[in-house]
């Protein structure tokens, strides 16, 4: 069997999220066919739930409180319409440790794209807003169990422990399983959940900052701020736009500034953070606080623990003295 994970890295899940489908948000349309459907085999039971590029913000953030398996497949897929319902099958008898979240490839370009999914089935899991990637194609299912628990023993490293109940009518919940339910979420973290699942980043960030004021060490907020001000930062840009300004200006902070937050949103953590330490030395003293105060931010992105952003904050650090 093929560990998932890289050889060097079984249990670091940490890495920018994947945000590319959420960059330009505003202009997307719906497809004719409406809002995401289960997937053929999926019944969509307490530990289902259909997504797309839409309703992808829902899911980051329940990320944080529970492992989330995003699986992208397609009608036009047998293999993948199988895949789903072993999944669904599988993530069931987990009780509520992990959800499933079913992706139609068709109706959510932005996720196949930001995903860099070279195939259909991908399965990918988020952690604590952070992509897991898993597998690609088919797999039997005594191979995805080991995978699903491996995946549990990375969430519980990384404080990921919540469990959601099922949903009402479903077997094998009953008063112990609803005492073991996840707590709902602090006022404030709630209220930023709100105003991404509908696009206000600036809402979401501005409760997060409420919250890191009543309480300085809530790191959870520290790390939403940071994805907050990111995706608000890309939101309206085009993927296209943003590269093209920065190759055609290459002393242009802004422009700088900007492709660094589309890498690191595309999973590209070292280009991102090289990209920003090569520019600093020829920056003004202006320029050098605002590249330094964009890497702090982007490494509570990351993971402040992440090997990448001890590396980098050491190069930083050099820099600086």
């Amino acid at each position: 069997m093929t560990n998932p994970y890289p050889p060097n890295e079984p249990a670091n899940l940490r890495g920018a999220v994947d945000l590319s489908s959420l960059v330009n948000r505003d202009e997307r349309r719906a497809t004719d066919a409406g809002p995401a459907g289960a997937a053929p085999g999926a019944s969509g039971g307490g530990y289902v739930a259909a997504v797309d590029d839409q309703s992808f913000g829902q899911v980051l953030e329940l990320s944080r409180s529970v492992p989330v398996v995003l699986a992208l497949w397609a009608s036009w897929s047998e293999q993948s319409t199988q895949l789903v319902a072993a999944l669904e099958r599988l993530v069931n008898a987990r009780e509520g440790r992990l959800v499933l979240a079913p992706a139609d490839a068709d109706r959510s370009p932005q996720l196949v794209q930001a995903l860099q999914a070279q195939a259909i089935p991908t399965v990918v899991a988020l952690v604590a807003g952070q992509p897991v990637p898993l597998f690609q194609g088919v797999q039997p299912d005594d191979v995805i169990d080991q995978v699903l628990d491996q995946l549990l023993e990375v969430a519980e490293r990384n404080g990921v422990t919540g469990r959601v109940p099922a949903a009402e009518g479903e077997e094998g919940e009953g008063e112990e399983a609803a005492e073991e339910a996840e707590e709902p979420l602090p006022p404030l973290h709630q209220e930023a959940f709100d105003a991404i699942s509908r696009g206000d980043y600036d809402a979401a960030a501005s409760a997060y900052r409420t919250a890191i004021a009543q309480d300085p060490r809530d790191e959870l907020a520290v790390a939403g701020l940071a994805q907050a001000n990111l995706l608000g930062r890309l939101q309206g840009k085009t993927l296209d736009d943003i590269r093209n300004r920065a190759a055609a200006a290459p002393d242009d902070l802004d422009a700088q500034l900007d492709v660094a937050d589309l890498d690191l949103s595309g999973g590209h953590v070292d280009d991102a953070f090289d990209r920003l330490l090569q520019l600093f030395p020829t920056l003004d003293a202006e320029g050098k606080n605002r590249v330094r105060e964009r890497l702090l931010e982007q490494f509570q992105v990351v993971g402040v623990e992440d090997p990448r952003v001890s590396a980098a904050r050491r190069r930083l650090a050099m820099l600086l003295y």
